[in-house]
């Protein structure tokens, strides 16, 4: 199968829930355990100058310089949502991945199908692992001009997944549902009204990276469980470029760089315990007609590494 027939091919990045605990998932379900940052800021709500004195205690032992203070208090809607600008049109797509771990041993076997309709685009991209697990996420969204997220359905269960879960996502609405099992087979549903940003990107974050070449925005947004609902931003940047071949023919791929941007003193004291989220790694082949070639970085909290790259069919 040839780059430009999987030209509209993409991994989205999805996000898993948890148990009670306030935890944030990295991407794509990358998480932070926030009950042991929670335990270093014990009481921040400053009813008396006891307490008062307590955060300031905390702040000047963790020197915060007065800009980092600011994000404290202006995240995350310090910042207008930078919509990403649509200079390749997705259409009709049928494509097929492949999911290993790092030691190059197949865990999945992944189809996207996508079809438009107008300027509006519905994208399915579905995981089949050998284990019987299953990862399922269909997100619509268009592109009129910019790239922007209508609606987003992320279903993730089986022995590879450790915590089942359901995730619908209305933008417009500003609604968020998700459905989720504890470890003690509990089920619970968490149905959440929130402001979400024009350049949210869930299930859309491949789509996107196609299309900012060398000058991805400094961020786009991203709604993570914890399980319940929480809006993050995943900071963008590019680490060069990658040779790579195909039949002999040498190319090279752009390497974008996908951070976990938490936000508020959680995001500030993760690093300082250990739980700041990995970076994810995607890499895009450039050009006239740009195209996703793999992408590493876990799928759920504590979970391993994967890769996830295009294959061929194998003829019998």
């Amino acid at each position: 199968m040839s780059f430009e027939e999987l030209n509209g091919a993409f991994v989205s990045f999805g996000c898993g829930a948890t148990g009670e605990r306030a935890e944030v998932p990295a991407l794509p379900s990358l998480r932070i355990d926030l009950a042991r940052v929670e335990a270093i800021f014990p009481r921040l709500q400053l009813a008396d100058h006891r307490r008062g004195a307590l955060l300031a205690r905390k702040v000047k032992t963790m020197r915060l310089s007065v800009p980092v203070l600011c994000g404290l208090l202006l995240w995350p809607g310090a910042l207008a949502a930078e919509q990403i600008a649509v200079r390749q049109t997705e259409g009709l797509v049928h494509g097929f991945l492949v999911l290993r771990n790092t030691a190059g041993t197949i865990l999945a076997d992944g189809e996207l199908l996508q079809v438009a309709r107008g300027d509006r685009v519905t994208s399915r991209l579905v995981f089949h692992f050998k284990d019987g697990s299953l990862r399922d996420e269909t997100a619509v969204f268009s592109q009129r001009g910019h790239f922007q997220l209508i609606s987003d359905h992320l279903v993730q269960k089986g022995p590879s997944f450790p915590q089942p879960l359901e995730m619908s996502i209305d933008r417009a609405a500003g609604r968020v549902t998700v459905h989720y099992t504890e470890k003690d087979g509990e089920q619970k549903i968490a149905d959440e009204r929130m402001e979400l940003p024009a350049d949210l990107a869930n299930g859309i974050i491949l789509t996107l990276l196609k299309n900012v070449g060398d000058r991805p925005p400094a961020s786009v947004s991203m709604v993570v469980t914890t399980p319940k609902p929480r809006l993050v931003k995943l900071p963008l940047s590019v680490a060069g470029t990658d040779p790579f071949s195909t039949g002999g023919v040498a190319r090279k791929a752009t390497h974008y760089v996908v951070k976990v941007e938490i936000g508020g003193v959680a995001g500030l004291v993760a690093p300082l315990v250990g739980k700041q989220p990995p970076d994810s790694h995607v890499w895009v082949l450039g050009g006239e007609a740009p195209a996703f070639v793999k992408s590493e970085g876990p799928l759920f909290q504590d979970g391993p590494i994967w890769r996830i790259e295009l294959t061929s069919p194998v003829w019998k």
